[in-house]
């Protein structure tokens, strides 16, 4: 059994459920950063950044990818490469994009964006149909499709191939260009088994980020076409995201790819572990529908989330207020079998 005890304040956590951005560089991973060929990457001369790029690029069928420090700017990036000022983004009212990328798509962009309540963050075919603006000097023009997969504020809901290949059939007759936050899109393969080839004929582009469920210290990917992506890096250069030897940080995005994309599977099975003990707690009024690796619940009003998260801290374990009475919890795979024991131990406790 673990010991209720707190790490020092380096270790602010000895089971930190807040993100799954929180996991450090395995030994292997570190070694593979350390032993990396790198060379300056603005001069588009590190192999190991350009390993990187072609390795997630072929991944989706693209012919050509982009390294850079953060999926928000692989996502602005997209958004900015695939419209023009005045048009218009179609996306969930629930999207990363929107809610947390600090209004980057008026400041990055300036669009406009047409928000859709779709089924847990998923928007539908009709949904996207129905929203197209008329050709009409009154409105902006639609112009991109932005899906989101997994949806973070809907706790990890999932698209499924059918369903987007039905929104890019409407997309393409209206010709609108379609975009993909694939933060967590591998979550979500590790239940659909669905193919990443499959997936990359339906966008036009898309951001896959390496921090986190695959475990990288930083870094996300965008991958389109060549025209694309050559557009891409002039928004990269002017955004601050060029780096130099930035191979040390791509050498850590291809182990990943190479060794953490079975362990997904698991960190989704323990978010169903956690959800099952939330469920038996007489303090939790609901718990979301968990799909992958997110978990989203809701405490009775009676209970306070401030006072709630501190006592989970005073246990050493961390999570996130997510709004109102609302937490989060994300598995990833520092997370093991004896700390989903620990949560229920600790939980069980707590209001008796």
């Amino acid at each position: 059994m673990i010991a209720l005890t707190k790490y020092s304040n380096m270790d602010r956590f000895n089971m930190d459920l807040r993100s799954d951005t929180v996991t450090k560089p395995t030994p292997g991973m570190l070694e593979a950063m350390m032993n990396a060929s790198v060379g300056d990457d603005v001069f588009d001369e590190d192999p190991t950044v350009k390993a990187l790029e072609t390795k997630v690029a072929h991944l989706f069928n693209k012919d050509a990818g982009i390294f850079c420090p953060s999926g928000t700017m692989t996502n602005q990036i997209g958004v900015k490469v695939n419209t023009s000022p005045q048009d218009q983004v179609i996306c969930d009212k629930r999207s990363q994009v929107y809610h947390y990328e600090g209004g980057g798509l008026a400041f990055n962009s300036l669009v406009s964006v047409r928000l859709l309540d779709g089924d847990r963050g998923r928007i539908s075919a009709s949904d996207v149909g129905a929203n197209i603006n008329p050709d009409n000097i009154h409105f902006p023009v639609s112009k991109l499709v932005l899906l989101e997969n997994t949806i973070n504020r809907a706790g990890g809901s999932y698209y499924t191939l059918p369903q987007v290949n039905e929104i890019a059939a409407v997309a393409t007759s209206h010709h609108l260009k379609m975009h993909l936050d694939g933060a967590r899109l591998f979550n979500a393969l590790a239940v659909t088994n669905e193919s990443t080839t499959e997936w990359g004929q339906l966008f036009n582009t898309i951001s896959i980020c390496l921090s986190k469920g695959l475990g990288a210290p930083v870094g996300s990917v965008l991958v389109g076409d060549i025209e694309t992506i050559q557009s891409a890096k002039r928004v990269r250069k002017v955004l601050g995201g060029a780096m130099r030897q930035a191979g040390y940080l791509a050498a850590a995005g291809i182990y990943a790819l190479d060794h953490h994309i079975e362990s997904l599977a698991k960190d989704n099975q323990r978010a169903q572990q956690l959800g099952q003990i939330l469920t038996s707690l007489s303090f939790v009024r609901n718990v979301y529908p968990i799909d992958t690796n997110i978990v989203i619940f809701e405490l009775h009003d009676t209970i306070v989330p401030e006072d709630f998260l501190e006592q989970l801290e005073s246990k050493g374990i961390g999570a996130l207020s997510f709004g109102g009475q609302l937490i989060r919890l994300v598995t990833h795979r520092e997370i093991t079998d004896e700390m989903i024991d620990l949560f229920e131990q600790v939980t069980k406790g707590l209001y008796r």
